[in-house]
């Protein structure tokens, strides 16, 4: 019999089976891709857990959480993962669409399309959370009436990249480098990202980028690598005024009716945890988890602890005995 570690060492980082794809067409008819699973064994699901990924990445970033969720009978939950407009497999993005506010209606379309009526869990991951954050803006009542709960990992209210990798990682003699340092305002963070993207950082430095720890699974940065290489440069460097300039912290009382769960890695240089913690002293009622070592991918380099914590609000939000669903609500705010 094989151990968990030699099936983790042949772990097929984005090759789970395919659920069902299907095609959502945003408010302005742009095409976004979506995938749908349902839980492993047939059963009928509690709740509907969506995946909305970050920066540069694609759906395929939910790897760990898909594969842990998929299995969960307590609660059984369905889960949806789309690729946002201008990243993996959904349509290219206009300038002009390359806004938090058309991703945030672009979520509303596919709530709307796959999961109309059931109560909701939202999970977002970097640019994701600022999604999240913006939808509870547009639409708060969503908030009180089927969006149960939020998972807002590695993420920020505001202050996007004023705080990232040093300015000297920078090559301003690169053209595509000194464009998205004019759009901007030279945010360090951001600037990297697209260039790991565009191949033009190391190895070495996308590693540096990502991950926490020095050690992390090289087949960890394979998968980043692989991800960042779906996403056209010229689409993403269309997104980086709307990152550098977002401010959802007024959007934050729109969660306020919600479970929120808050997680941020202490080695994370994209979005530093100091984002985590105002985030949460904005939400006193949210739960927030510090992981210590981890970077901004902390849902991939520290799976197993991430998704306990995720589980743990989806059975809070999935409580069908209101008197078992108020005792875990005084545990989850004590």
């Amino acid at each position: 019999m094989r151990t968990d570690s030699e099936e983790e060492a042949e772990e097929p980082f984005g090759r789970l089976a395919p659920g069902r794809v299907s095609t959502v067409a945003a408010d302005d008819g742009s095409p976004i891709s979506v995938e749908e699973i349902e839980p492993e064994d047939g059963g009928k699901p509690k709740l509907t857990v969506v995946g909305v990924h970050g920066f540069a990445l694609s759906r395929q970033s939910w790897h760990f959480q898909r594969r842990a969720f998929t299995a969960l009978r307590a609660p059984r939950v369905r889960q949806v993962y789309y690729d946002h407009r201008g990243h993996g497999q959904s349509a290219a993005s206009e300038a002009k669409h390359s806004t938090i506010e058309q991703l945030a209606a672009d979520l509303h379309a596919v709530l709307r399309a796959v999961a109309p009526d059931e109560p909701t869990v939202l999970m977002g991951h970097s640019m994701g959370g600022m999604v999240i954050m913006e939808l509870a803006q547009q639409d708060p009542e969503l908030f009180t009436e089927r969006v149960r709960g939020v998972v807002l990992i590695a993420t920020a209210a505001g202050e996007v990249g004023s705080r990232g990798l040093p300015r000297s990682l920078l090559s301003k003699y690169n053209p595509l480098t000194r464009g998205v340092g004019e759009l901007a305002g030279w945010q360090p963070g951001l600037v990297e990202f697209v260039r790991a993207a565009g191949g033009q950082l190391t190895r070495h430095a996308v590693r540096r980028l990502a991950f926490g720890r020095r050690d992390v699974d090289s087949r960890l940065v394979d998968f980043m690598l692989e991800m960042l290489g779906v996403s056209p440069v010229r689409q993403l460097v269309n997104f980086v005024d709307t990152l550098g300039s977002h401010n959802r912290y007024a959007a934050l009382a729109g969660l306020k009716h919600t479970h929120v769960l808050v997680v941020g890695g202490d080695a994370d240089r994209l979005t530093p945890y100091s984002h985590a913690e105002r985030m949460a002293a904005e939400l006193p009622d949210a739960r927030l988890v510090r992981v210590r070592g981890a970077g901004h991918m902390v849902h991939l380099e520290q799976p197993d602890l991430v998704n306990d914590h995720i589980i743990e609000l989806l059975k809070v939000c999935s409580g069908a005995d209101r008197q078992r669903l108020v005792r875990r609500i005084r545990w989850w705010r004590r």
